[in-house]
C-alpha cells in the first residue's frame, strides 16, 4: 500500500455522521427551544434523547460523554471563580455555611424519610435522599448566567448553597465508605490520611495561587505566544481540578478555588476569554449527556415509581429550599425563585451513587432508577423554570408618591432620567424648553423629584405611554436609556408611529448606533465618544501640544471617526469593528503625517 493510499484509508475510515448529526441536531434544537422560551438548557436535553441509545442510536455511550463533557461544568465554575475575589467570598461565608449547611441537612433528613416511606430499604433511601440534595451547578449556573442573576443577590444567595453543596460532596462520599459493607477492612488510620491529603491538596493549591500563578503568566505573556496563553489557562484549570480529585475532593471545587486566587490578576479577563469557547462547548456537551444518559427501559419498566419519586423528591426539595430561605429571611419572590431553580437534583449525585453501588451499599438496579429520577428532575427543571416566569405575578409597582405619564405636553420627550438623561437635559432645561421626561424606576422618579425634577412613570416601549408622554405633538424625542434591545424597539416604534418628529438617541456603542440609524434614528451618539474625545484633547494639552495643533488634531479625529462610521455602515462590515479601529485615534508615523485605518 503506498502512503496515499494509506493516508486515503485513514482519513475514510473516520465515521463523522455521529458528530455531524450532533452538530445539525444542535444547531436546529437549541435555537429553536431557546425561540419558544425553554431556554438553550431544554434543547441540549432535547438534543441528547434524539440522537442517544433511545432514539436515533448515534451514540451509545451516554456516560463516557458526561465524564469527558464535565470539564464544562470545571471550566464554568473557574470562570465563575474569577468574578470572586476572596473579600466578597469571605462575605459569603454566612450564606456558604448557614444557609448552605441547613438546607442540604434538612433536605437529607426529609428526602431519606420519603424515600423509607415510599418503600425504598433504609441504605437505599439515604443514598437516593443525599444525592439528590446536591442539585445540579450546571443547570443552575446556565439558567442564572441566562437570565443576568449570577452578580445579583437572588443569583450570590443560590452560588453560595451551591458552593457547600460541592463541599458537601466530600463527607457524603466518606459517609458511604464508612457505612458501606466492606467498610470494617478500612482502619482508622486510613480515613485519617485521606482527610490530611485532603486539607493538604487544598493547601497546595492555594500555595500555588498566591505565589506562582502570577509570575508564571507574566512570564508566558512577555513570551507573546497567545496559543501558550490559552494552553496555560487551560493547564491552570485542569491542573487544579486534578489536585482536588487526587486529594478525594471535587473537580469543580479546584476549578473554582484556582479562579478565586486568580481573581485579582491583571490577566483575569485573558483567561476568562481563552476559557469560554471551551467552557461553553463542553457544557452544553455535558447537558447533551444527561439527555442521552436517559434510560427509557428504565422509565417504562418501572415507570410508575420513579414519576412518583419525582413528584414527591422534588416537591419535598421544593418545601425544604424556600422554607430555609423564608426562616433567613429571604423575599417571598427571592425565595420562590430559589426553589424553581433549585428543586431537581444534580451531577454529583452520579458520584454519589456510583461510589455506594461500588461498595456494595445499593444494587446496580436501585442506582439506575435513582439516577434516572435524578435525570428527570434535571430535564422538568427548566421547563418549571419557563412557566414559573409565565405564570408568576409580577411584583407590584408602589407608586406612591409617583404619577403616571398621562396627557403631557412638552417640547421634548425625554424617555430615561438616569445619569445620561439628566445631563442631556441640562441644555434644554437652560434654554427654557419645556419637557415631559419619563421613567420605568419608581426609586429614581422619586430621588430626582429631591432634586426638584419631574419626572413621569411610564415604559416608553409601550405605544400608548409615548402617546400619554405627548410624542404626537412633540418637537423631538430623545431616547436616553441604557438597555440596548429596548432603545432600538422604541426606535422602531416611534419611526413607525410618529414619522415626523425627529428622534435623538443613546447609543451603548458602534454596532448598535448603526441599528439605531436603520430604526430611523436622526442622531445618535455614543457612550464614550465625546467623553473619551475630551480626554484625548486634554492630554494633548497636558503635554503642552500648540493649542492650534490640538483643535486641528481634534477635528481631524472628529472628521476621520465620522468618515469610517459612514463606510462601515454603507457597507455593513461594522460587526465587531469597536475593538478594532472603531474610536482610533489616527496614528502619527514619524513625519508626522497622520494615518488612518483602512
Amino acid at each position: 500500500m503506498t502512503p496515499d493510499n494509506a493516508s486515503h484509508t485513514v482519513v475514510t475510515g473516520l465515521n463523522l455522521v455521529p458528530v455531524v448529526s450532533l452538530l445539525a441536531v444542535a444547531v436546529v434544537a437549541v435555537p429553536m427551544f431557546r425561540r419558544l422560551g425553554l431556554g438553550s438548557v431544554l434543547g441540549y436535553l432535547a438534543v441528547g434523547l434524539i440522537i442517544g441509545p433511545f432514539g436515533l442510536k448515534l451514540f451509545t455511550d451516554p456516560q463516557g460523554i458526561i465524564h469527558v463533557a464535565e470539564l464544562g461544568v470545571v471550566m464554568f465554575l473557574f470562570t465563575i471563580g474569577l468574578e470572586m475575589q476572596p473579600a466578597r467570598l469571605w462575605s459569603m461565608r454566612g450564606d456558604i455555611f448557614g444557609v448552605g449547611l441547613v438546607q442540604v441537612a434538612m433536605a437529607t433528613a426529609v428526602l431519606t424519610a420519603a424515600g423509607l416511606a415510599i418503600g425504598l430499604p433504609p441504605a437505599v433511601a439515604a443514598v437516593g435522599g443525599a444525592g439528590f440534595v446536591l442539585t445540579s451547578t450546571a443547570i443552575v449556573f446556565q439558567m442564572l448566567q441566562e437570565r443576568g442573576l449570577i452578580a445579583r443577590p437572588v443569583g450570590r444567595g443560590i452560588i453560595a448553597i451551591l458552593l457547600f453543596e460541592d463541599l458537601a460532596i466530600v463527607p457524603l462520599l466518606a459517609l458511604v465508605a464508612f457505612v458501606a459493607p466492606s467498610a470494617g477492612t478500612v482502619g482508622l488510620a486510613d480515613r485519617a490520611l485521606a482527610v490530611l491529603i485532603g486539607i493538604g491538596a487544598i493547601g497546595a493549591l492555594v500555595a500555588a495561587g498566591l505565589w506562582l500563578l502570577n509570575p508564571l503568566f507574566r512570564l508566558l505573556a512577555a513570551a507573546r505566544t497567545p496559543e501558550i496563553m490559552t494552553a496555560a489557562a487551560l493547564l491552570v484549570v485542569l491542573g487544579a481540578a486534578w489536585a482536588m480529585q487526587a486529594g478525594g475532593l471535587s473537580m469543580a471545587l479546584g476549578a473554582f478555588l484556582a479562579g478565586v486566587l486568580l481573581s485579582g490578576s491583571v490577566f483575569r479577563h485573558q483567561l476568562e476569554a481563552d476559557i469560554e469557547p471551551f467552557r461553553g462547548i463542553l457544557l452544553g456537551l455535558f447537558f447533551v449527556g444527561v439527555g442521552m444518559a436517559l434510560n427509557l427501559q428504565v422509565v417504562a419498566a418501572h415507570w410508575a415509581f420513579i414519576a412518583l419519586s419525582v413528584v414527591v423528591y422534588i416537591a419535598l426539595k421544593s418545601l425544604v429550599v424556600y422554607s430555609v430561605a423564608r426562616m433567613f429571611r429571604v423575599g417571598h419572590r427571592e425565595a420562590l425563585l430559589r426553589t424553581v431553580i433549585m428543586a431537581q437534583g444534580g451531577e454529583f449525585a452520579f458520584v454519589l451513587l456510583t461510589a455506594a453501588a461500588g461498595v456494595g451499599l445499593i444494587s446496580r438496579d436501585a442506582s439506575a432508577i435513582l439516577s434516572t429520577t435524578i435525570i428527570s428532575s434535571m430535564m422538568l427543571t427548566p421547563l418549571c423554570v419557563t412557566l414559573y416566569e409565565r405564570l408568576a405575578p409580577k411584583p407590584r409597582v408602589v407608586m406612591d408618591g409617583v404619577e403616571a405619564a398621562n396627557d403631557l405636553a412638552g417640547d421634548v420627550v425625554v424617555i430615561g432620567f438616569g445619569r445620561f438623561g439628566h445631563i442631556a437635559t441640562q441644555p434644554l432645561l437652560a434654554r427654557g424648553h419645556s419637557l415631559s421626561i419619563i421613567d420605568s424606576d419608581v426609586q429614581m422618579i422619586r430621588d430626582a423629584a429631591d432634586f426638584g425634577f419631574k419626572v413621569y412613570y411610564g415604559d416608553g416601549s409601550r405605544l400608548d405611554i409615548l402617546r400619554a408622554a405627548g410624542a404626537a405633538n412633540a418637537r423631538a424625542i430623545l431616547i436616553c436609556i441604557d438597555d440596548e434591545a429596548a432603545a432600538l424597539r422604541i426606535a422602531e416604534l416611534v419611526r413607525d408611529e410618529f414619522p415626523l418628529v425627529p428622534v435623538l438617541a443613546r447609543a451603548k456603542h458602534r454596532e448598535h448606533a448603526f441599528e439605531l440609524i436603520k430604526a430611523g434614528v436622526h442622531f445618535q451618539i455614543r457612550d464614550t465618544l465625546e467623553s473619551a474625545f475630551a480626554l484625548g484633547e486634554q492630554a494633548l494639552k497636558t503635554l503642552c501640544d500648540p493649542p492650534a495643533e490640538v483643535a486641528s488634531t481634534m477635528a481631524e479625529v472628529r472628521r476621520a471617526d465620522c468618515q469610517r462610521f459612514e463606510i462601515q455602515r454603507l457597507s455593513g462590515l461594522y460587526a465587531g469593528l469597536e475593538l478594532i479601529h472603531g474610536n482610533a485615534l489616527p496614528a502619527r508615523n514619524p513625519s508626522g503625517q497622520g494615518t488612518h485605518p483602512p
